[in-house]
């Protein structure tokens, strides 16, 4: 099937939005929770883009069961946008450019073109499985047209020659060319391992091919809300501790 040719503006910087441009009877498809407004001309269609198999397969990802598309049935052109969900960049890929297909992060993908499909791509090995983290299990965005990846913090970009190797937090790894070798390998070291603070093991890419980086995974980010959220709670007991507690807070904090 082919895809649809989409075109698409960009707006924000640190929170963007990707604003789709249709032509009558295009659509782009987008996982649940991600649109933020439509013209009118759109209408939804919601379903699991391709039978009971397809929504468990992206279920596994930890993506919705049910995938949206969002057609334009009007007789002209007309808009829909996208929000991504967490301060960062989006990045637009066409996928004839990787050979019409990309590995990318479980939870980066944003939207894509009317007819791209959204299939599962395990790592190639046991350990690259068991202890991936966020790596155990892998997106393959297939198709001709152009697709939407969103990646937190700052993007950065690598071009891997042949043979050379990049080692990457897990975290960090938002997508990838079909052609990099992926696989997950222990830090090494007794004291790196409990002290270092970058986890037990690190994603090595071998090239050649394209690699985004992202400098702030979602999962880093929640951990540092969470360790916030837990430092003001404490600080919240009643009493001398809880007083002690909060001029401690305030000192720390700068304030």
């Amino acid at each position: 099937m082919m895809a649809d040719i989409i075109d698409f503006k960009i707006y924000g910087d640190d929170l963007q939005l990707v604003e789709i441009e249709l032509d009558p009877n295009e659509g782009v498809r987008a996982e649940a929770g991600t649109m933020t407004y439509m013209e009118p001309g759109i209408e939804m269609q919601t379903g699991t883009g391709g039978g009971v198999f397809k929504g468990l397969k992206r279920a596994i990802t930890g993506e919705s069961f049910f995938i949206t598309t969002f057609l334009n049935t009007g007789s002209g052109k007309s808009h829909a946008a996208f929000a991504a969900p967490y301060p960062g960049k989006i990045i637009p890929i066409e996928l004839g450019e990787f050979g019409g297909s990309i590995i990318c992060q479980k939870d980066s993908f944003l939207c894509a073109a009317s007819g791209i499909e959204i299939e599962i791509a395990f790592t190639k090995r046991i350990g690259a499985g068991i202890f991936g983290g966020e790596g155990f299990i892998l997106q393959r965005l297939e198709g001709d047209g152009r697709a939407f990846v969103h990646a937190g913090g700052t993007i950065v970009e690598k071009n891997l020659a042949a043979g050379e190797h990049l080692r990457v937090d897990t975290g960090c790894l938002v997508a990838f060319d079909t052609s990099v070798d992926y696989d997950i390998k222990f830090v090494g070291g007794f004291t790196n391992a409990l002290f270092g603070g970058e986890g037990l093991f690190l994603a090595h890419l071998t090239g050649p091919g394209k690699v985004y980086l992202q400098s702030l995974p979602f999962s880093r980010l929640a951990d540092r809300v969470l360790a916030a959220a837990k430092y003001q709670k404490t600080g919240e007991t009643k009493g001398a501790a809880g007083l002690g507690g909060e001029i401690l807070g305030n000192i720390l904090s700068g304030n």
